[in-house]
């Protein structure tokens, strides 16, 4: 079954209504590896109830919508899908606790011709349910390796963000845990490539990997740390593309590039020198 554009293009998803509490913005904070240095008051504010503070990179688990490509609907080959992207803005800093809801839609889906795939552009936004007021708009890019020519339109695909040639302003080298998978798979997303070492090989890894949304919250990390003073409220938006798995108990160097407000980054595994997060964008203050 191949993907129809106008069918997957009008898609209808359902509103998801998502209430989380305290225990679950702690879990999220350790299982993107704040914590780790219980002694540091920095990391403390995101994984201690007194005064909690909760992870900007945490909106990518609320309201979430699941494995939707795997729909027999959609007509997506999804064996064969990748997350190649993501984009958070943040509207407003989250709350600690609450009741979310989002609604996810498809932007646009990219031919880009038999045997290169495609790639589909979806978006959420997700809105304070006591309130209505916009918290943060996601915006994922999947690349459908097995779907490519199905006669789309020829649109443009979105451009990479450049990184500079020159050294970074500044480097974070933060670690992951052996068992960060295994913490961050307890925020809703219970793919088995991420827990158990069967699936993982048979998939062609020597181990279970770590999701890129929580490669994600490590990049959301670094930034935190070096350009905002861990203040959520600093923390405006970033955009970023998956470039290679990370292995929990690894260690993530972010490279960083500022010019205002603006940050490039990329990320790289210091113990294999691989690139695993590039094109970074951010926006601070």
């Amino acid at each position: 079954m191949a993907i129809d554009y106008d069918k997957l293009m009008n898609r209808k998803f359902e509103r998801l209504e998502h209430t989380y509490t305290e225990k679950d913005t702690i879990l999220y904070a350790l299982g993107v590896g704040m914590g780790i240095d219980p002694l540091d008051e920095d990391c403390l504010k995101f994984v201690y109830e007194d005064g909690l503070k909760a992870m900007p990179s945490m909106a990518n688990v609320l309201a979430y919508p699941g494995f939707w490509a795997k729909e027999p609907d959609t007509g997506i080959d999804w064996v064969k899908i990748l997350h190649a992207g993501q984009e958070m803005i943040m509207h407003k800093p989250l709350p600690a606790s609450g009741k979310v809801e989002a609604t996810t839609r498809i932007n646009e889906i990219v031919d880009k011709g038999e045997g290169k795939g495609a790639l589909i552009l979806s978006e959420r936004t997700v809105r304070d349910s006591a309130t209505g007021e916009d918290l943060c708009t996601l915006i994922s890019t999947t690349m459908a390796r097995g779907d490519g020519g199905f006669g789309g339109p020829s649109v443009p695909s979105p451009k990479p963000d450049p990184i500079p040639e020159r050294e970074p302003d500044m480097v974070c080298d933060l670690p992951t845990l052996p068992m960060a998978a295994l913490i961050y798979r307890l925020s809703g997303d219970y793919n088995p490539l991420h827990a158990s070492p069967s699936v993982a090989t048979a998939a062609g890894f020597k181990a279970p990997i770590l999701h890129g949304l929580c490669t994600f919250g490590v990049a959301t990390h670094a930034i935190l740390k070096n350009l905002c003073d861990y203040d959520p409220e600093r923390f405006h938006r970033i955009r970023l593309r998956f470039s290679s798995p990370v292995y929990p108990g690894e260690t993530i160097r972010t490279e960083i590039w500022r010019d205002g407000n603006e940050v490039a980054f990329r990320c790289r595994v210091v113990e294999r020198d691989v690139v695993v997060i590039n094109n970074g964008y951010a926006e601070v203050s």
